[in-house]
């Protein structure tokens, strides 16, 4: 009896610990919108110097009129997004933010970038996040699905002769990789992936260490909450396991100084990929500071890469 008390005892303490690694890891509170004198950069010391940069392209995308768009997900969430058109015609950059940040606050100059490129640009608040329903981050494990249930809406609302580019940053890079493994329509000409990580494996453990946390010891528990907690699988897909499926062309972005997601997360997925492929690391940039230390370089390299077919030449805009 004493015996079962025990066992008992430690598998509530597995669940509890489970418990606790899945609310850290993967719950996600419903966010509050940005209010109108609000305008929302990303965290940390690293962004200070580029504020009043991201600040300004916050307010200039604000400018511009848009049009709110939203689609009913694989397993019935509700996600949302803001279409902005450069021109009528022009290929349509489908945007992707980063881990428990909103489409605003991570992709500061995404629309400009994409203007300046010839693109429409259509950003999409990932599940839990902006004004998008959901309480479960997955680390791409369920938000690439959602990509592709974004491709079916473009299709369907733009037309069958709609061309798209899949761009995302750090999760969001993740998330348009994870989903270039699968089977894509032909409208879709390439991929953006600019600061995502090697797999959800592999990022969970580099940040368990970060905390000074044992590795080997601690993961197992947040596997465990995925799987008890959120339902899902946490180890099932990956970016370095998809892109050895990709068949479209796929540009990736990182910064050499990233101390979140390392430089060479993004290179061992290059090396893994079998599209046509290029790779631009940035010195001195930070975790998502690519475009905003060095955009003469980030655009020149995405002009080369992709041609004129991936632009709109329209001389009144």
């Amino acid at each position: 009896m004493v015996a079962l008390w025990i066992l008992a005892a430690i598998a509530l303490l597995i669940l509890l610990i489970s418990f606790i690694c899945f609310h850290m890891a993967f719950y996600q509170k419903k966010q509050k919108p940005a209010s109108e004198d609000e305008i929302p950069i990303p965290e940390g010391e690293i962004y200070e110097p580029y504020r009043e940069k991201m600040e300004n392209w916050t307010r200039e995308v604000r400018a511009i009129p848009h049009e709110d768009v939203q689609i009913v997900a694989y397993d019935g969430l509700i996600l949302t997004g803001k279409f902005y058109e450069y021109a009528p015609g022009a290929p349509i950059e489908l945007m992707f933010h980063g881990y428990r940040g909103n489409a605003e606050k991570d992709l500061p100059g995404g629309v400009q970038r994409g203007f300046a490129m010839g693109r429409s640009v259509l950003l999409a608040d990932q599940r839990c996040c902006g004004n998008s329903q959901g309480r479960v981050i997955t680390f791409g494990i369920r938000e690439h699905r959602d990509c592709l249930s974004w491709i079916e809406f473009m299709l369907q609302y733009f037309g069958p002769d709609v061309k798209i580019i899949l761009t995302g940053i750090s999760m969001g890079a993740a998330t348009v990789l994870m989903a270039a493994g699968r089977e894509l329509p032909e409208n879709v000409i390439g991929v953006l992936a600019d600061c995502g990580y090697s797999s959800p494996k592999a990022i969970i453990k580099k940040v368990i260490g970060q905390m000074g946390l044992p590795v080997e010891l601690s993961y197992p528990f947040v596997k465990l909450g995925a799987r008890i907690y959120g339902g899902f699988d946490l180890e099932a897909y990956s970016p370095l396991e998809a892109v050895k499926n990709c068949k479209v062309p796929v540009i990736f972005y990182h910064g050499e100084d990233d101390a979140f997601v390392p430089c060479d997360m993004s290179r061992q997925v290059y090396d893994a990929c079998t599209s046509r492929k290029q790779i631009v690391t940035v010195p001195g940039a930070g975790h998502g500071l690519s475009y905003a230390v060095a955009p003469a370089l980030y655009l020149d390299a995405l002009g080369e890469f992709f041609g004129p077919e991936a632009s709109f030449i329209c001389e009144e805009v």
